[in-house]
């Protein structure tokens, strides 16, 4: 879908490689610049493989990788051709930074009108907080979502995943589609400003409008304390589930499954705000009754019943479900005398899912080829560049 767009990749960690590999996936063209010391990520570990961080492999298919030190000057003339060539240019430099470089947007976009810039940063491009560093940790944390995270009157807890990372790579990707479907009828490009902290914060919307329009502080419950009267986990005679009981309708197809219709009749449980009012006593009788199955006899109940429940996985039960097998969630690519896992975009498209030209790069494992490819240096020009440690 994106055949014939030139991404250039100047990130590095989760955010922007996340980003650019979702453009690649759909068919970009990226080119990852990376300084000599490579991606940070690629340094993240154990766990390796062969060497490689599996960090970095995460985020990292369907790239070419130039190793590139641009804080010289002949660098940076190498860096200024790849920008000619790339219709997207996406950075995760801080503002002050990208302005040494050179690689600002109103530098860049005063020569090419066209250039789609996209700057990944903790806090943005401007406000008083635009020249702070910034992780996913710290985003979280800025968020709310850790306050909010994790059993009460427990230390606040990160999120198991990089969730501001993700989240704000899936913001990039998003935007920068927005971006081409205009610039193709335009010809214009853009300033695209994605911050981790804003993206986790619109993340945490649904907790924090209810506080806006009600004044009312959301605490850390453990993930007992819902909007939705029954929204939580449960014990069972052997392993954990989850269950959401989120309409009248689920109510009382919940308790027909467990074979007590009775339970679903009463003024005390006729409504959501009803149920929430007597929340506790409605989690004892249901906690009781799950008791004495085990878990795989209530899922199967509760799936003929349509009441929506399921299993708390570990990572390794989690790549082992049939369902996500099925639908082509992992899958390997192999490279020489290895495999390297992946985890698919989990976007069908006609019926399909999106697939993968190429493993992650090596550490400037296509430089020779880009630069005599999209810029036309011949042999001597790149044998000096090496001999300078350019590339």
């Amino acid at each position: 879908m994106l055949d014939g767009v030139r991404v250039l990749d100047l990130t590095t960690s989760i955010a922007g490689p996340y980003a650019t590999m979702l453009l690649s996936d759909f068919g970009a063209e990226v080119v990852k610049v990376e300084r000599p010391g490579g991606d940070d990520a690629r340094h993240w570990g154990p766990p390796f493989l062969d060497g490689e961080s599996l960090w970095f492999l995460s985020v990292n298919r369907n790239k070419k990788s130039v190793r590139l030190d641009f804080s010289v000057p002949e660098g940076r003339e190498v860096l200024a051709g790849l920008i000619d060539s790339a219709d997207v240019l996406v950075t995760n430099l801080l503002p002050t930074a990208q302005r040494k470089f050179g690689i600002d947007a109103g530098r860049l976009r005063s020569a090419r009108p066209d250039l789609l810039h996209v700057s990944i940063t903790g806090f943005g491009l401007n406000g008083p907080y635009a020249a702070r560093p910034c992780y996913d940790l710290i985003a979280e944390g800025f968020s709310s979502v850790m306050d909010l995270t994790g059993p009460s009157g427990a230390a606040p807890q990160k999120v198991g995943a990089p969730a501001a990372d993700m989240l704000a790579g899936t913001d990039a990707a998003l935007a920068t589609l927005a971006a081409l479907n205009r610039r193709a009828v335009t010809g214009e490009g853009c300033t695209i400003d994605i911050a981790l902290a804003e993206s986790m914060v619109r993340f945490m919307a649904p907790r924090i409008v209810p506080f806006l329009g009600s004044g009312e502080v959301p605490r850390r419950s453990g993930g007992t304390d819902s909007v939705i009267a029954i929204y939580q986990t449960f014990d069972t005679a052997d392993l954990p589930l989850t269950l959401g009981l989120g309409n009248d309708g689920i109510w009382k197809r919940f308790w027909d499954a467990v074979e007590d219709p009775a339970g679903a009749e009463g003024e005390e449980v006729a409504t959501n705000a009803a149920r929430r009012a007597n929340r506790g006593q409605i989690v004892d009788r249901i906690q009781t009754i799950l008791r004495r199955r085990p878990r795989a006899e209530w899922l199967e109940r509760f799936s003929k019943a349509r009441v929506p429940a399921g299993p708390i996985y570990r990572v390794d039960e989690v790549v082992e479900d049939r369902h996500l097998l099925e639908r082509d969630t992992f899958f390997r690519i192999d490279q020489n005398d290895r495999q390297i896992p992946q985890v698919s975009l989990g976007i069908h498209v006609d019926g399909e899912a999106a697939g993968y030209v190429a493993a992650p790069p090596r550490l400037g494992e296509h430089s020779e080829e880009l630069l005599r490819g999209l810029l036309g240096y011949d042999c001597e020009k790149i044998q000096r560049l090496r001999t300078l440690g350019v590339i």
